[in-house]
């Protein structure tokens, strides 16, 4: 299947920009970082299946459509996936939550799991989030847990993606649809994405 979905809308393109400046501090960042969440969860949801209940409104009885908040879950890759975490609940409140923490090695950039906790996702709508798509061996590493742990409808979302993070994704799991806000050009010699945004981590949390 390998699905990409680049979610090109102005306001996306706008905001994405405004990240990328290395002024842009921790408290704007954050909220340019939920807002873009928001944004794009419109598009990671459009598969969502919906069930028909009649509705009473103030002037009659109609067809009301509703998603099952309650078989969706989200799951933030620690650390910088909590920075989505907020924006895409604003949208579905009633979402369980799951969490992995994995970090890329800096030198061997292969992926160490140091934490996975998740409810009962057999049925749900699964959507990993990190901010960041870069050598993908994070984000493949998390899919891996994900399925060990039952979850078969897998959606990334990510804010940025590099080429070859999506290919090494789509690799490993052609089932997975990726949905990223900006598809940049490349990594550099250190796994970093070219232009990116820096380590979107470090400056969610002001750790450098």
């Amino acid at each position: 299947m390998k699905e990409l979905i680049i979610v090109d809308h102005p306001l996306v393109k706008h905001k994405v920009s405004l990240m990328r400046k290395k002024s842009t501090g921790t408290k704007e960042f954050k909220e340019l970082l939920k807002e873009i969440s928001f944004l794009i969860t419109y598009e990671a949801t459009r598969h969502i299946k919906t069930k028909m209940k009649r509705v009473t409104t103030p002037i009659c009885d109609a067809d009301g459509f509703f998603i099952e908040e309650k078989k969706v879950t989200i799951v933030p890759i620690l650390r910088a996936g909590l920075g989505m975490l907020d924006g895409i609940l604003s949208l579905m409140p009633n979402s369980s939550v799951g969490f992995i923490g994995i970090y890329r090695d800096p030198e061997t950039l292969q992926p160490v799991e140091y934490y996975a906790k998740f409810p009962n996702i057999s049925e749900n709508e699964i959507f990993v989030v990190d901010p960041m798509l870069a050598t993908g061996v994070s984000s493949s590493a998390a899919v891996d847990e994900v399925k060990k742990a039952g979850g078969t409808k897998i959606t990334l979302m990510c804010l940025i993606a590099a080429p070859e993070g999506v290919k090494f994704v789509h690799g490993n799991h052609p089932d997975v649809k990726i949905v990223t806000a900006a598809l940049d050009e490349k990594l550099n010699d250190h796994g970093y994405i070219v232009p990116g945004l820096g380590d979107a981590g470090d400056r969610l949390f002001r750790t450098k």
